[in-house]
Parts: structure tokens; C-alpha cells; sequence
């Protein structure tokens, strides 16, 4: 994983200071490319643990079109929790009671996953993202983008229109609500000598926080789409617009590029799914991976 230190090395050292919504303020750059070939090895950030599972259930919750947060912090998934809880505080005017990261507030916002989880009506009225990620793989505007690739892939493995979408400015507004829209917009496939690679293209990149999860995600839905057409791995290649560090990162920025990087694990998914739509968690199995410790850090919301 030596691209991901070396974009975080670009950034601190050649970023510019920027702005940005949440009010933290961050150094960052625009336009910058990596490529990590998945014969060589999963892509999992090494020189800190990722928590693989929250990625896997991340993953399968898009694939089937969910935007509730429900079924992730029924599997112990927390990485969506914050924009909800923060929509959920301003709603019912609690939000200057608990001021952001504040002890009380981490406390109030464990309560809120707990009742999301227990009381389905409340988690339908404020669990809920909007038409984030699922619903426009699944339903943009009545398309499933998702089957569609795939049908096409099989179909036509040369075509240049192997494209899935996120981003729907009709939906934008709706999506601002929740308080993100989709900072991964659109991907393509590529098919060339029975290898299947996969370009991401996002415009938004938290590099410390959010950036190993994307990568892992992306070469995960790469080869699981290899396996239902029947294609070999090929590369994923990550794409950036606005890749940043958030100011209040600096430390977990210096501790991560310290340390040495490790192997990179192998994945192993279940070769008798052969739809793309009936992986389940189980399928999937992570070998080899050896990381440093986790580094924590609080995200920018």
C-alpha cells in the first residue's frame, strides 16, 4: 500500500490550505491518480487495521439498493452514524445541548444507534440517508444501474459505457439533508484479456479517514463482478477530484507514514455465488492480514 502513503505524503507536503464545509479546514490537491493490480494482493491499508467488516456490510447494503441505516448497526456497522444523528439533533433542537465530539454528545449519540436499532418506526423517520449510494446504483430515476452493468459486461465486455452513477443532481438537495452526497460519483469497468478492472472517480476524499475504506470497497465490488462474469482480476485504479487531510488529522497523518508497510492480504470469496446480488457476509474471507494497530481519529461531519 505504498500509492496510499505516498498521496498522503503529497498531500502534507504539497497540498494548499483550503476551507471546507464542515468548518475544520484542510490541505489538499486535485487531480491525482493510483493503481493497485489485485492479482498482487487485496488492497487493505496495512500500516493501520481497517475494519474490514464495516466494509463487507457497507458494500452489500449498497449492492441491494438500502439507505437506511438500520441494517448496519444491526451488524455493528457505526461508520454512517454521525450524519443522522447530527440531521436527528438539529431537528428536535438539541443540537446546541450537545455540542459536537463533547462526551455527552458521543453518549446521546450511542442512545440514538441504540433506539435506530430497537424501534423500527424511528429508524424509518430518522435513519433514513435519502437516495444515497443504493438507491441510485438500484433506482436512478427507474434504472438499475447495477443489473444493467452486469447484463452488459457479459454482453458486451468491449463497450466504453460500463458506467454505474451516483451522482444524480436531482437528488442533491435531498441528499444535502442528510448531510452527504455522494463523494464516490461514478465508476467504469474495463474488460481487456479476460481481466475486469474498475475506475473510481471521486470527488470528495477524506485521505486519513475514508480513502481505505473506498479502496477496499472498489477492489471488493471489482471482484466480485469478476467472479459472476466470469473475468479475472484486473487493476483498480482510484481516481481523486479534491483529495484531502482534515487540520485535526495532523498527528494520525505523521504516526501512519512512520510506519512500515506489511504483505497485503489475499481475499477469498465463495466461488458458488455467481449472482452478484446473492453475496452474502459469509462469502467472504480475509487471509493473511497482518496491520499495525488502528489509529482513531474523529470524523469530519
Amino acid at each position: 500500500m505504498k500509492q496510499y502513503l505516498d498521496l498522503m505524503r503529497h498531500i502534507r507536503d504539497s497540498g494548499v490550505r483550503k476551507e471546507d464545509r464542515t468548518g475544520t479546514g484542510t490541505m489538499s490537491v486535485f487531480g491525482y491518480q493510483m493503481r493497485f493490480p489485485l492479482e498482487e494482493g487485496f488492497p487493505l491499508v496495512t500500516t493501520k487495521k481497517v475494519h474490514l467488516k464495516s466494509i463487507i456490510h457497507e458494500l452489500l447494503w449498497f449492492i441491494r439498493g438500502d439507505t437506511n441505516i438500520r441494517y448496519l448497526v444491526q451488524n455493528g456497522v457505526n461508520i454512517w452514524n454521525d450524519w443522522p444523528f447530527q440531521s436527528w439533533l438539529r431537528e428536535t433542537g438539541q443540537d446546541q445541548d450537545f455540542p459536537m465530539y463533547t462526551p455527552e454528545w458521543r453518549e446521546q449519540r450511542k442512545l440514538f444507534v441504540e433506539r435506530v436499532k430497537e424501534d423500527e418506526q424511528f429508524a424509518v423517520q430518522y435513519g433514513e440517508l435519502g437516495p444515497v449510494y443504493g438507491h441510485q446504483w438500484r433506482n436512478f430515476e427507474g434504472v438499475d444501474q447495477l443489473a444493467q452493468l452486469v447484463s452488459d459486461i457479459q454482453s458486451n465486455p468491449d463497450s466504453r459505457r460500463l458506467i454505474v452513477s451516483a451522482w444524480n443532481p436531482k437528488d442533491i438537495p435531498i441528499m444535502v439533508k442528510s448531510g452527504l452526497p455522494p463523494c464516490h460519483t461514478l465508476f467504469q469497468f474495463y474488460v481487456s484479456e479476460g481481466r475486469l478492472s474498475c475506475q473510481l472517480y471521486q470527488r470528495s476524499a477524506d485521505v486519513l479517514l475514508g480513502v481505505p475504506f473506498n479502496i477496499a470497497s472498489y477492489a471488493l465490488l471489482t471482484l466480485m463482478i469478476a467472479q459472476v462474469t466470469g473475468l479475472r482480476p484486473g487493476d483498480f485504479v482510484h481516481t481523486f477530484g479534491d483529495a484531502h487531510l482534515y487540520s485535526n488529522h495532523r498527528d494520525q497523518v505523521e504516526e501512519q507514514l512512520s510506519r512500515e508497510t506489511r504483505p497485503l492480504p489475499t481475499m477469498v470469496i465463495n466461488p458458488l455465488v455467481k449472482d452478484l446480488f446473492s453475496f452474502q457476509f459469509e462469502d467472504f474471507e480475509l487471509q493473511g492480514y497482518t496491520p499495525h494497530p488502528p489509529i482513531s481519529a474523529p470524523v469530519a461531519v
